[in-house]
């Protein structure tokens, strides 16, 4: 029994029955067990190599896979799957979704899902576009949807946390600088088109990307979408997101004044800017800067400087890192250690979870600038308050992408 079905049934039940003669342990959750009132039902969408990571314990319950791949959800839900993300929308008993899919598709289903009802968790990026995230963020708000995004170190790397906490309560002064590092991407793949494997619905995984061939490097084992403009803003967002989103926790702005270099390949399938360098500059005067290499957000300030990465954290002087909390001090940590864990939580008790929209919508931004900056090739201006590139109409147009229908944020 889930969470939804749950209520009705105990509602309908009361009006009939005062009180049950025996009520089952696990009702109350004296076994352990959570309770069926207080248990979420979870839909996973995209099926592939990032969907295997999410496992399940008693406080949620999976009841239902969906994926282009008929096989892949066969294999995560072998008594309930689909291949078309509208059997998943259609089901009032499903609390909450969890988007795996590739990057072009986050934004249509999540906004597919908040109008039908449903919580959701996205992995990283947020999307291909910047004015699609303002339509989500402003119906999430209106529907006051529970969102989370992927960026795991909010949760599972608590000593990233505990270095944005020391930067936003000025431990090291007036901030200065922010470098961050993200691991480069890939040049080459194939076009060669290919036959369509059996089952799979193409036509359906490409959703509001432009229609093109298939070919195994764009969606087979080598996951070449997270290389293809048409699908992605490339490695800045595949794997740029968990840093950006780390420089944003600690300093919650975006830069306004951009520009950068980068190569944009031409030959062979994949075509995002890789070896770039990134430089912009935040209205308060802060330099902001962003280069290829390991995984890595530093902060730099009058008093010192403290580098956080998936690894680990350390600063100059190391005793910042050690230095005694104030009971006043900002706290950015939620309790959960875990970020689909804190999920769960937040959607039973309505509350915000550890990377909530705003914070993705904003470090995404960063992604997209950084990467338009490097197309256009001369410095753009980035207002804050509208959200918009202003006084350049062609990096502006890059903001915008056009989905191919029914799959654009309006029509799903």
């Amino acid at each position: 029994m889930n969470r939804r079905s749950f209520l009705k049934r105990t509602a309908a039940a009361g009006a009939a029955v005062a009180f049950p003669t025996i009520i089952p342990a696990s009702a109350l959750g004296q076994d352990g067990r959570t309770p069926p009132s207080d248990r979420v039902t979870l839909a996973l969408l995209g099926c592939g190599n990032r969907g295997g990571s999410f496992r399940g314990w008693g406080s949620w319950e999976l009841v239902m896979a969906c994926d282009p791949f008929p096989q892949r959800a066969k294999g995560r839900c072998p008594t309930n799957f689909c291949q078309d993300y509208r059997e998943v929308m259609a089901r009032p008993d499903i609390d909450a979704v969890i988007l795996t899919t590739p990057d072009h598709w986050h934004v249509p289903l999540a906004v597919a899902a908040i109008r039908s009802g449903k919580d959701v968790y996205c992995e990283k990026p947020l999307g291909t576009c910047m004015e699609d995230h303002k339509y989500l963020r402003a119906l999430a708000r209106q529907r006051r949807a529970v969102f989370q995004y992927g960026t795991q170190q909010r949760s599972g790397s608590r000593h990233c946390g505990h270095a944005a906490e020391l930067v936003r309560n000025g431990v090291i002064g007036e901030l200065r600088k922010i470098h961050v590092t993200s691991p480069n991407g890939k040049t080459g793949g194939d076009p060669t088109p290919a036959k369509i494997p059996d089952g799979f619905d193409y036509d359906l995984w490409l959703g509001p990307s432009p229609w093109c061939p298939y070919c195994s490097d764009r969606v087979g084992r080598a996951r070449g979408h997270r290389f293809i403009h048409a699908h992605c803003v490339g490695y800045m967002g595949g794997w740029g997101a968990h840093p950006l989103d780390i420089a944003h926790w600690g300093y919650p702005h975006v830069p306004v004044e951009w520009e950068g270099k980068g190569t944009i390949p031409t030959r062979g399938l994949y075509d995002t800017v890789v070896n770039w360098d990134i430089r912009a500059t935040y209205a308060g005067g802060a330099k902001f800067t962003w280069r290829p290499g390991g995984d890595s957000t530093t902060f730099v300030g009058t008093e010192g400087t403290i580098r956080a990465s998936r690894g680990g954290a350390s600063a100059e002087p190391a005793s910042l890192l050690t230095r005694r909390r104030r009971a006043n001090e900002l706290r950015l940590l939620q309790p959960e250690g875990n970020h689909l864990e804190n999920f769960i939580n937040c959607v039973r008790q309505r509350r915000t979870p550890a990377s909530d929209l705003d914070s993705a919508v904003q470090s995404d931004f960063m992604t997209h600038l950084g990467s338009i900056a490097c197309r256009v090739g001369r410095p753009i201006r980035w207002d804050p308050e509208k959200e918009e590139i202003v006084g350049d109409a062609e990096a502006r147009r890059w903001g915008f992408r056009t989905a191919r229908e029914p799959y654009g944020v309006r029509s799903v």
